[in-house]
């Protein structure tokens, strides 16, 4: 009998990691997609090891422009229909805004906007075609507010969530589910890359394993919104009920002002 496929980006770390793992686990043969092909056949080689499942591995840099179509014309190379997709791939930057790297910033924008709506496109019109498919994107709880010092990181985030509930009402008719999640801090290599210092939201950091969990259990349930952890829907419940405006000062001071 066939497995489904399920194609995860930003597979070789973290929550992407812990997902490809919570769906091999599940049957699913993978397409493995992240920079570092070593990380990536490591994983390949666990995940059969454990699972007896087949894994396509693919070293992509989904932050250059142009790569999510280089990602699909190579999945179609293997003869691959994938089943699953997760948007996992991502990154952010702590900093002022105009002090910040214009450039690594617009790379942010390509990879978490940019990368993760043509990937959708992509092969959600094939899903709609079959008549079945899943795609998980990943947001944050950034999603829900502003965020100085991640401007532009949490735009990105707000973006994710908006686009996730429009396209799962969309496309639930044609068969295919849509879900946002929306993890709050992660112990992952994420704050590192970030320059993220701010002991006040690490302290409150959960590891990725139930993250992960949280994300796949609610994808195939077909729930459009998780956001995993007590803490994590307090807080959003809480910002829901507040000014705007006061929510960007607790924002801003929860993470920190970065010198002027």
């Amino acid at each position: 009998m066939k497995r489904p496929v399920a194609l995860v980006t930003g597979a070789s770390i973290g929550i992407g990691r812990e997902i490809a793992l919570l769906l091999a686990q599940q049957g699913h043969d993978l397409v493995l997609v992240a920079r570092s092909a070593d990380k990536l056949q490591a994983l390949a080689a666990e995940l059969h090891r454990a699972h007896g499942v087949h894994s396509t591995v693919i070293a992509s840099d989904l932050g250059v422009a142009g790569s999510a179509q280089a990602l699909y014309n190579a999945v179609q190379a293997h003869g691959l229909a994938v089943d699953v997709l997760v948007n996992n791939a991502g990154f952010g930057l702590k900093g002022r805004f105009v002090k910040l790297s214009l450039a690594g910033q617009m790379e942010m924008v390509q990879l978490n906007i940019t990368t993760l709506t043509e990937l959708s496109w992509l092969f959600g019109r094939d899903m709609a075609a079959r008549g079945y498919g899943r795609i998980l994107n990943v947001g944050s709880v950034a999603s829900f507010e502003p965020g100085p010092e991640f401007a532009v990181y949490a735009a990105t985030k707000a973006y994710v969530l908006s686009f996730s509930e429009a396209l799962d009402a969309e496309l639930r008719e044609r068969g295919v589910n849509v879900t946002a999640l929306c993890p709050g801090a992660v112990l992952t290599n994420f704050h590192d890359r970030a320059s993220n210092d701010s002991k006040l939201l690490l302290s409150t950091a959960m590891q990725p394993q139930p993250v992960a969990r949280a994300g796949v259990r609610a994808l195939f349930a077909g729930r459009p919104v998780v956001i995993p952890g007590w803490l994590n829907r307090l807080a959003i419940f809480t910002v829901r009920l507040t000014p705007r405006r006061l929510v960007t000062k607790v924002s801003y001071w929860m993470i920190g002002k970065s010198p002027a």
